[in-house]
């Protein structure tokens, strides 16, 4: 089936130049990426400095857009604990759009955290998960401008890397009943491909959303896969990013990702080695998916 459909999409794409419009701001997109990724972070760990700092100009820019939030000051706390038995707080950042017309939530998330350093050497994180992570602020401007009809919630998880612990705590303590939430939208390493290729996972679960996910892939000059959720013969990413602890408590999720790549979990995985034209059309893609379900579920 993942073979047919990425037929079909290819098939697509040969018009796809002429239809495809440009929601976000690539000169901003580029600079927050670069930003994210850079040494000043030193790789965003968990309750690490450069991780506060991360932290704190997401919350910056919420602030700066105006959005609201049901957490003081955009940010959720919540306990953290390393392995090697260091304790502290792990910080997610949210912020909310009322919707125009229903309380119904989309759930647009990223993580912003990574591995920081070891020793001297600075894991600087900018396809994992920088590029999700400035793509959600992107969204977050566009939505801003362009109100939704569904509310919509942007979060910046932290603790990701611990394993899926600020999502985890998101569930836990969500500020609504976890049943307005029509979907949720992860981006989790989605700025380079060697093979034009973008991955959507979920659809074996929630077919609602297949022809949304086609709708947008119409529009892109990039390749849209459906699969790696588990089906024959298929990788199962179902459970490998932040939606994982939604998915469990069967709260529908696409998640949006590449395959791994050599320098996944590596050093080298800087801004430099990003593919910045690839990095926009997936964020619009997944952008235009979004807007695609806003305007159509009830």
């Amino acid at each position: 089936m993942k073979t047919i459909v990425a037929f079909i999409l290819l098939f697509f794409c040969f018009e796809a130049q002429e239809v495809w419009s440009q929601r976000i701001d690539k000169q901003t997109l580029i600079e927050d990426i670069r930003y994210l990724a850079s040494d000043e972070l030193q790789g965003r760990a968990a309750m690490s400095e450069g991780n506060i700092k991360a932290g704190d100009f997401l919350a910056s820019r919420f602030d700066s857009l105006g959005l609201r939030s049901q957490f003081p000051g955009y940010t959720e706390k919540f306990n953290l604990e390393r392995g090697n038995g260091t304790k502290g707080k792990g910080t997610n950042i949210i912020g909310f759009i009322p919707g125009s017309s229903s309380d119904q939530i989309l759930l647009i998330m990223a993580h912003y955290d990574h591995l920081g350093m070891k020793g001297d050497v600075i894991y600087n994180g900018a396809d994992d998960n920088a590029s999700g992570t400035a793509a959600l602020l992107g969204m977050a401007a566009y939505l801003t401008e362009n109100p939704p009809r569904h509310s919509v919630m942007l979060v910046a998880t932290d603790a990701e890397e611990l394993g899926l612990l600020g999502a985890r705590a998101l569930v836990n303590d969500f500020p609504f009943p976890l049943e307005q939430i029509k979907v949720v939208i992860n981006m989790d390493m989605i700025s380079r491909s060697d093979d034009n290729t973008l991955y959507a996972v979920g659809t074996r679960f929630y077919p609602q959303f297949r022809d949304y996910l086609l709708q947008a892939a119409a529009k892109s000059p990039i390749r849209l896969v459906l699969g790696n959720d588990g089906g024959p013969g298929e990788k199962d990413w179902s459970r490998a990013s932040d939606h994982g602890p939604f998915h469990e408590r069967q709260v529908p999720f696409i998640y949006f990702g590449v395959d791994d790549h050599r320098d996944y979990h590596q050093p080298t995985d800087t801004f430099e080695n990003i593919q910045q034209e690839f990095y926009l059309q997936a964020a619009e893609l997944v952008l235009e998916t979004i807007v695609g379900i806003d305007q159509s579920i009830p």
